[in-house]
Parts: C-alpha cells; sequence; structure tokens
C-alpha cells in the first residue's frame, strides 16, 4: 500500500490530507488546525495529527506535497503546488464531472476551469481585496454580534433581504449598521450581506467562463447561506462534498500518490535494467 499527503497551509487554516493507494484510492487520515502566526508549525502539527488518524508513522508516508499561501514554510514536504491546481485536481476527485470550480477561503476568492481530467484550462483570482472571502464573513459577524457559524443559518430565515451597496470590509461596516439603526432584522441583513457577495464573486467567476458542474470548495463552503445564495444567484445547485474544506489537500495528495507512482515505475525499470545489463 503507498502513502502520500497534501498539506493546504491557508491563511486561517492548515489542512492535511493522507492518501492510501492499495488498489483503490482513498482518504485515510484528515487534520485541521488553525495556521496562526507560526506556518511552519501548523503544517507540521497538521501532517502528523492527520497521520495518527491514519493509524500510521510519518516515515511510512512516501511523499508530501504541499500547497496553499504557506506552501513553501512545509520543510518535510517533498515538493510544491500551486492551489489552483490542487483545488482544480480535489474537486475532479471528489465529483468527476466538474466543469467550473468555485473556492472561497479567508483571504481570496478563486473560479477555476477544469478539464476532463481535472487539468486547469483557466482561472481567475480576487487576491488583492477580502470581498467574498470568509475575512469579509467574519467581519460581518462581528458586527452583527453573531458567530461566524450562526450567520449563514440565520440568513437562511431572511424573508426581505437588503441591498448591501458596497461589498468592500471597510465600508460594509456603514452599512450594516445604518440597517441596524433602521430597525431591520438581523436576517434580512444578513441575507444581504450573503446575496451581494454571491453577486460580486459570480461576476469574477463568469470571467473564466462558468460551466456545468459547478462545485465549491473552501471554508466558506461549510456557510449554507453563502452556498444557498450563490445558487440563487446561479440559478442552479452547486456541488459541495462534506470535504469541501479539504479540497486543496486532496489534490495535493493526490498529485503525491502520482509522483510516488512515477518513482515506484523509475525504480522497477532501474532495477529490470540492472538485472538485464547483469545478464
Amino acid at each position: 500500500m503507498r502513502l502520500a499527503a497534501g498539506v493546504d497551509v491557508g491563511s486561517t487554516q492548515t489542512k492535511a490530507i493522507i492518501m492510501s493507494d492499495d488498489g483503490g484510492i482513498q482518504i485515510a487520515g484528515r487534520a485541521l488546525v488553525d495556521t496562526g502566526a507560526n506556518v511552519q508549525k501548523a503544517a507540521d502539527n497538521g501532517f502528523r495529527q492527520a497521520c495518527q488518524v491514519a493509524g500510521v508513522s510519518p516515515q511510512d508516508v512516501g511523499y508530501v506535497v504541499g500547497t496553499g499561501y504557506g506552501r513553501y514554510k512545509i520543510t518535510f514536504g517533498n515538493t510544491q503546488m500551486t492551489e489552483i491546481s490542487c483545488h482544480a485536481r480535489g474537486a475532479h476527485f471528489l465529483y468527476p464531472n466538474t466543469r467550473t470550480v468555485i473556492d472561497m477561503g479567508g483571504q481570496d476568492a478563486k473560479a477555476i476551469s477544469v478539464g476532463a481530467s481535472g487539468e486547469v484550462l483557466d482561472f481567475v483570482m480576487n487576491d488583492k481585496c477580502a470581498a467574498g472571502t470568509g475575512r469579509f464573513l467574519s467581519n460581518a459577524a462581528d458586527v452583527m454580534g453573531v458567530t461566524l457559524d450562526g450567520i449563514g443559518p440565520l440568513s437562511q430565515k431572511g424573508k426581505n433581504p437588503v441591498k448591501i451597496t458596497t461589498v468592500c470590509t471597510v465600508f460594509v461596516e456603514s452599512d450594516i449598521l445604518s440597517y441596524l439603526s433602521l430597525g431591520k432584522k438581523p436576517e434580512d441583513i444578513l441575507s444581504g450581506v450573503h446575496l451581494a457577495i454571491a453577486k460580486r464573486t459570480i461576476s469574477l467567476a463568469r470571467r473564466v467562463p462558468i460551466e456545468q458542474a459547478i462545485t465549491m470548495t473552501g471554508g466558506v463552503s461549510r456557510n449554507i447561506g453563502m452556498v444557498r445564495a450563490l445558487e440563487e444567484v446561479l440559478g442552479t445547485e452547486l456541488q459541495v462534498s462534506p470535504e469541501a474544506h479539504y479540497t486543496g489537500a486532496i489534490g495535493a495528495a493526490i498529485f503525491a500518490l502520482e509522483k510516488l507512482g512515477q518513482s515506484f515505475e523509475s525504480d522497477v525499470r532501474r532495477t529490470a535494467n540492472a538485472t538485464r545489463s547483469g545478464d
């Protein structure tokens, strides 16, 4: 059985996946830890926790691929790959029919056009502005006095979404406070916030362009309000796996398995050639 790992060091959280191949590829272990200030420590902790869940030693893992913004801090990794490639491959693993990936993370949002084999055809990224990211939602939650986990379900209760005039993290606080002073219901305000972000994100994604089937990845995929708002704007359902938060790490682990397989095949060829030379 071959074991490989993918470690996705994000700005907010670090995800680690242990993937096994014993005649069939499957996830053997996973871990999720806060990244914090020490990126290298977060990567190491995530990897070791995932190994523990898988019931294997870190030394048993034959190849490790790092991804995410902190991928170059993964000192124990064998190589690094971009999160664009890893999210595309990970989404394809979870849903082979994926043709578009909408990834919403802590600090950026991306739309990726994916080929039939999980390869990247095109992509667009919003990494200069917090709009459409977990950070934006976190700020909105703080202003509303609601937990980050609670804003999604609460937004679903909104019947009359307010119109948010800006999706700038700096100015949205003013919009929210203005609506609160007018006596607007918290659920209607949050419903409006989610719709504003969805419209901004889909406007970005249409530059790819968008093709069916659409898979959502990243930490924001756990926000049911965001998922439903995107579906409303798109007019179609999104594919959202329970593993969506781990998609980048899953893709990295699959690449690691491929690298491990190539190394194994190379060793076999060298052994065969050495044997023939000896004869």
